[in-house]
């Protein structure tokens, strides 16, 4: 008879501790790639205020930064993009190449749609810029650690999304040529790739414009990766 209360109330224990210990298990790791102490310590205080997220340090560089991403295996890994654009992109080739699983987010003071495009086609899997709200960084580094892509809203301007894929309409050549603007080529890069003049690729490209609708080549891009699935929609705030 004496027996039954302790038991009930050691189970009642042991499930409270599998249960917080499930839930520290889903709080998501954030490390910080940033020269500013003030943008580090902004990050760290907002982080300790979530319960899904949590600091999970800094560094100053990004050679240091792929070696904690690699060591802790972080769910997410915030870089600064005045580290540079090109040596960010090795860095991102360099990550994915060694099966690193933490997802960068790239967040900088001014984030053209050239830089903006690059970066996601070479692995970035959330772009945003410094001076976003703080609630716009919270939404993207759940979208990303929940393996979803997440690009700050006004970054490609005003991108028309067709409200009807208008692809079929596209002879295969003008579908090559999309693929290819898609992967970041370069007007004359694909010339060179499908062996024809840089001028004929300019006159694709305005048909390609006109049959989906989308304008210019960031939009054209980003189109692309949003009918693919790999550019989520930002939720309303």
């Amino acid at each position: 008879m004496n027996d039954s209360p302790a038991k009930a109330g050691s189970t009642d224990s042991s499930a409270k501790a599998a249960s917080n210990k499930a839930a520290l298990n889903n709080v998501r790791a954030v490390l910080i790639c940033d020269t500013q102490p003030v943008a580090v310590e902004g990050v760290r205080g907002l982080l300790g205020r979530c319960a899904d997220l949590k600091f999970a340090g800094a560094v100053a560089s990004l050679g240091a930064a792929f070696e904690l991403a690699r060591s802790m295996n972080p769910a997410a890994v915030v870089i600064d993009k005045a580290m540079g654009t090109p040596a960010i992109i090795d860095w991102l080739h360099h990550i994915g190449s060694a099966g690193v699983s933490a997802a960068p987010v790239v967040w900088g003071t001014a984030v053209n749609e050239a830089e903006a495009l690059r970066l996601l086609q070479a692995g970035a899997r959330g772009v945003l810029r410094r001076t976003s709200s703080a609630e716009a960084l919270l939404t993207c580094l759940r979208a990303v650690t929940a393996g979803n892509t997440w690009l700050e809203d006004g970054i490609f301007g005003e991108v028309d999304k067709p409200s009807q894929p208008r692809r079929s309409q596209l002879t295969p050549r003008e579908c090559e040529i999309v693929e290819l603007v898609e992967k970041g080529l370069r007007n004359r890069d694909i010339a060179r790739s499908l062996g024809i003049q840089t001028g004929t690729v300019k006159i694709h490209l305005k048909h390609i414009f006109e049959k989906t609708g989308v304008r210019g080549r960031y939009g054209l891009a980003l189109n692309g990766l949003r009918e693919k699935g790999a550019l989520s929609p930002q939720p309303a705030m």
